[in-house]
């Protein structure tokens, strides 16, 4: 039997491209989303797909039952792949907004998490993949809540993957570049709905980005280039901590180790 994979965020971009070229090279994709009319466009590409929303609970449950009942009991790998990003200045973000983005980004992958490992552990094997970004690495201006989730997910990939070496469970992080899909014109549209922008300092530079129509910026990878990695890692007998994907992430994380603190903030505040 092929290997079983869980993606999330499966409506579009990477989870969709992901969900798409594993189910081509034959592996049991188990495509989810939150919203149902996404759920009904993945069935109708032929998925094996499930309404499953991080922030509750008992969608995650019951998907897992269901395609435990698939299976025979079994799930080889997770990717957790369903998450957004808020932009904002540090200033300009709300509590409540910075708590949403953790919501998503870090809390619900984390319950994902927790609520597959117990199927693994009684398999004895599986697969986690956090997808984390070059942004767990580096830190970006006016990127301080979507920043901060993903060095949460670092934290907790590296504590989870010293936790599970004594069982043949391997966990890892994706350090995902720019890579075209929705991510932009989701992030402009959180931009207008959650920051006062009229009353920011930097009301100037909001309004340069969301006029801004550039659809990529320097080594931007196509979403498929994420999905040739994760099928990397299903296939890989001793998967690695984390995963570079694009030459940005390459870059920006080397310089990240040999140059101080105070000329790397130089260097990314031209980013």
């Amino acid at each position: 039997m092929s290997a079983s994979i869980l993606i999330t965020g499966c409506s579009s971009g990477i989870g969709l491209e992901t969900a798409l070229y594993l189910k081509e090279k034959g592996y049991m994709v188990f495509a989810t989303a939150r919203q149902e009319k996404d759920v009904i466009k993945l069935k109708d590409l032929g998925f094996e797909a499930f309404y499953l929303d991080v922030l509750k609970k008992q969608t995650i449950k019951d998907t897992l039952k269901s395609i435990l009942s698939i299976t025979g009991g079994t799930l080889d790998v997770v990717f957790n792949n369903a998450g957004f990003g808020q932009p904002g200045a540090i200033e300009d973000l709300k509590t409540d907004i910075l708590k949403e983005q953790f919501e998503t980004n870090v809390f619900g992958l984390h319950e994902v998490t927790i609520q597959v490992l117990p199927i693994m552990k009684a398999q004895g094997y599986g697969k986690i993949i956090q997808h984390s970004s070059v942004l767990g690495l580096i830190s970006l201006k006016f990127k301080g809540a979507y920043n901060a989730s993903k060095y949460a997910i670092e934290g907790l990939t590296d504590t989870l993957r010293q936790e599970l070496l004594n069982t043949s469970i391997q966990a890892t992080v994706l350090n995902t570049g720019p890579v075209l899909s929705d991510f932009r014109n989701t992030a402009k549209q959180k931009t207008r709905d959650n920051i006062d922008i009229e009353h920011s300092r930097f009301k100037d530079d909001y309004e340069k980005s969301l006029n801004s129509d550039k659809s990529t910026v320097p080594f931007t990878l196509e979403a498929i280039s994420v999905a040739k990695v994760v099928e990397n890692i299903i296939k890989s007998k001793d998967v690695k901590p984390r995963y570079y994907i694009t030459k940005a992430t390459y870059i920006l994380g080397y310089l990240k180790r040999v140059v101080s603190t105070s000329v790397l903030d130089k260097i990314l505040n031209r980013v």
